[in-house]
């Protein structure tokens, strides 16, 4: 391992203890029924930490895709503000009858797909879980945040993994077969999201959070709906908009 290498893993380390630490702090706080927002800010801000830093250790595992250079950066930079605007400003809330609790139809997962796409699954899947993490910090999402970074991450890391990996996109030359796999590809990616945004976001608002059972399973079940539809909006916009984008991107990544 070299010197970046060995900074990467204990910088990684570091952050992650901290954020355990400072969940474990914070968490006897939020399960009190007069709980602050800003306690479960703090909350929510220790268990970010902790993925932040699985995403720093991630960073660490062998890829080709996670080449670190100015236009990387700045593609990834350009992402993550496109997957904040889709989700911040083309998104309908769905509240949950009886509580504070909220679900969303949104765009965000369009670009977090694309995003994986274009730059691979780990910076495409960083790309989507901080954009859209801060769409849910600033947007009135902020006991969701921990749940949007690790979810959005893993829809990067599994698109990529499948386009890049599996299926060699960026070196397919068959204009049907970019079709097809790009569809295929993002598919695989939402497929995760429609399975895990449910059953994660119930054991998540559960236990973590303390939320009753039945308004647990009200809010996975909203959620199940929303995130369906978000998927097939996600799939369909991604492949198009990635399949358009290919000419100039591979002239872009020749020059």
């Amino acid at each position: 391992m070299d010197k970046k290498s060995a900074i990467r893993k204990y910088v990684g380390i570091g952050i992650t203890a901290a954020g355990i630490v400072a969940a474990c702090l914070t968490r006897s706080a939020i399960l009190k029924e007069d709980a602050s927002t800003w306690e479960k800010v703090l909350f929510s801000m220790s268990l970010i930490l902790v993925l932040i830093g699985f995403a720093v250790l991630l960073s660490l595992i062998p890829s080709e895709k996670k080449t670190i250079n100015s236009r990387t950066l700045t593609m990834a930079a350009m992402m993550t503000a496109l997957c904040y605007i889709g989700f911040a400003f083309f998104k309908i809330d769905i509240p949950v009858p009886g509580s504070s609790e909220k679900s969303a139809f949104h765009l965000g997962n369009t670009f977090c797909v694309l995003a994986a796409l274009i730059l691979g699954g780990y910076w495409g899947g960083l790309s989507g879980a901080l954009g859209m993490t801060i769409g849910d910090l600033l947007g009135g999402y902020v006991t969701s945040a921990p749940k949007t970074f690790f979810l959005k991450l893993m829809i990067g890391l599994i698109t990529g993994l499948v386009a890049h990996k599996v299926f060699k996109l960026e070196h397919e030359k068959d204009p049907k077969k970019v079709w097809w796999k790009t569809a295929v590809s993002a598919g695989a990616g939402m497929l995760f999201n429609v399975v895990a945004d449910p059953i994660v976001g119930y054991f998540y608002k559960r236990y973590l959070f303390g939320l009753e059972q039945d308004l647990a399973k009200t809010l996975a079940k909203i959620s199940a709906g929303t995130t369906l539809v978000n998927a097939i909006v996600a799939v369909i916009a991604a492949t198009i908009f990635y399949v358009a984008l290919r000419p100039a991107l591979k002239k872009l990544l020749q020059s």
